[in-house]
């Protein structure tokens, strides 16, 4: 299994227009499907855990509308919604969390299960908790924790549990906003890009001091491959703001002229914030998962072969999970179908599965791209996985599947 592949499985129950959703990840995903199929939904179910670990479960929900918002609407009415990632670390050791959010009346609500198991119960650490109170754990002390909150954020104090509790406050999730990094911005904590490119700035100039450079060396690499005019950015400080000053040829003038972000293209600024976000990594700081939301946005079609080569380039030291629904993206006769999950709707209902058999087949015998597929509207989740995901009903909880 490839080092860069932190989470492998995820299960999501009743989360937004997600029924149900068991699919394995690897290095580089792709989810595939129309405008309003659900792909960010899933992405978000990744994004509401780091941000009920970094902050609380309470503005999580909050920041998507409530526990109203976020769960699973439908004639079944679900009181609650849950989310399981199985994962492998670093260090070699894998494991899975897992939790399910119920509601309570008076539009209140509560963790009603929540584990962490590393290796297996009785073979590595392990916490359960059942409405807040601990039911079974490996260790002799346990923090106290409240059914309003996820007990892994307090369980980090423990050594044991602080490397999954790490690993998943360090995934990104990204939509860049061009307005935003076109912006004069404050200096910020420059370790993680921000989801929408608002602290770019400090994490430009945070790589800038890395050592050595080689993640300010591929960004620069690839957006003059994108934008061939484009010579290098870096960050500027303007009084106690700072933004990006980008060099960049002129005709007639001798040596590259000086631009300040907020004379750059949307294109342009779109296509930093996607090198940035999938190439700062470093010694210091490194995020465990990329999630990018449809990183082509307002690039030329020309630049997705170099859009597709930097993903796949930036896969093999982190995690990298994209959605899109353009063909030129996907028109690469050597993309593996395994690195492709179908997201359709019916009915308002999300489902997400790896491409239909005849489709992977299509694509191993190089009879035609995903991108020509996608043209062709021929690119499905496979009927006997979605079956068998109803059929089974997949556990949130209970011992990761070998």
């Amino acid at each position: 299994m490839a080092l860069s592949n932190f989470i492998t499985r995820v299960v999501l129950r009743n989360y937004k227009s997600i029924a149900t959703c068991d699919v394995q990840l690897g290095p580089l995903t792709y989810l595939v499907g129309a405008n309003g199929s659900g792909k960010s939904n899933f992405l978000d179910a990744l994004h509401l855990v780091r941000d009920a670990l970094t902050g609380s479960l309470d503005n999580a929900l909050n920041e998507r509308g409530g526990l109203s918002e976020v769960r699973r609407r439908s004639s079944g009415h679900p009181t609650h919604f849950g989310i399981r990632l199985e994962f492998r670390l670093h260090s070699g050791q894998s494991g899975y969390y897992a939790f399910n959010v119920g509601a309570l009346p008076g539009r209140g609500y509560e963790v009603l299960t929540e584990e962490c198991v590393l290796g297996g119960i009785g073979r590595g650490p392990f916490f359960q908790l059942d409405r807040g109170k601990l039911k079974a754990s490996s260790e002799m002390t346990f923090p106290v924790v409240t059914s309003d909150r996820l007990a892994l954020v307090s369980a980090s104090g423990l050594l044991v549990f602080r490397p999954v509790f790490d690993a998943l406050t360090t995934m990104g999730f990204y939509n860049l906003n061009p307005k935003l990094i076109r912006e004069l911005q404050k200096p910020q904590d420059g370790r993680l890009l921000k989801p929408a490119g608002e602290n770019i700035a400090s994490v430009i100039g945070h790589l800038e001091r890395a050592d050595p450079p080689e993640s300010m060396r591929l960004i620069e690499e690839y957006l003059q491959t994108v934008v061939p005019m484009v010579h290098g950015v870096t960050r500027k400080a303007i009084g106690p703001m700072e933004t990006l000053e980008f060099r960049q040829d002129m005709a007639g003038a001798k040596y590259p002229w000086h631009f300040l972000a907020q004379n750059m293209s949307d294109g342009t600024l779109r296509a930093l914030g996607v090198l940035t976000a999938l190439f700062q990594g470093n010694a210091d700081y490194s995020p465990s998962l990329i999630g990018i939301e449809e990183p082509e946005t307002a690039l030329h079609p020309a630049a997705s072969s170099v859009l597709r080569e930097a993903l796949q380039r930036a896969s093999e030291k982190t995690q990298v999970i994209v959605t899109s629904h353009s063909p030129d993206l996907l028109d690469d006769r050597s993309l593996n179908s395994n690195t492709l999950l179908a997201v359709v709707a019916n009915a308002g209902e999300t489902r997400i599965a790896p491409l239909d058999e005849a489709s992977s087949c299509t694509m191993r015998d190089h009879l035609f791209t995903a991108g020509e597929l996608l043209r062709l509207n021929q690119i499905a989740p496979d009927p006997t996985v979605l079956a068998e995901q109803d059929k089974l009903q997949p556990d949130l909880f209970g011992e990761t599947e070998q």
